[in-house]
């Protein structure tokens, strides 16, 4: 752990309130990395825009969404069927594959 993030966490814990719970604490701590190492969605689409775009190319039923690096992978189950998959680029929202 770096030194920022050792501060923002004392911070943190110096000033919250009692009332935030552990699910509170990781959500905000994981956005913090996030947004200082410019990982996840932070300076690109979010899930749901991720979805309407997967949505585009197959409609459907979204079964899951998962993030890997930069790259939504969003899984969806056809009107016909099919499980269908589509790749999206987290930075801009550009499909990388659907099939």
């Amino acid at each position: 752990m770096n030194r920022k993030w050792k501060v923002l966490v004392m911070m943190m814990a110096l000033i919250a309130p009692s009332t935030l719970t552990l699910a509170d604490w990781q959500n905000n701590l994981a956005n913090y990395h996030r947004i200082s190492t410019g990982n996840g969605t932070a300076a690109g689409i979010t899930e749901q825009k991720a979805i309407l775009i997967a949505q585009q190319h197959f409609k459907g039923r979204v079964l899951a969404i998962n993030q890997v690096g930069h790259t939504y992978r969003v899984k969806i189950l056809s009107d016909q069927g099919a499980i269908q998959t589509v790749l999206i680029n987290v930075q801009d929202g550009s499909v990388i594959v659907a099939h």
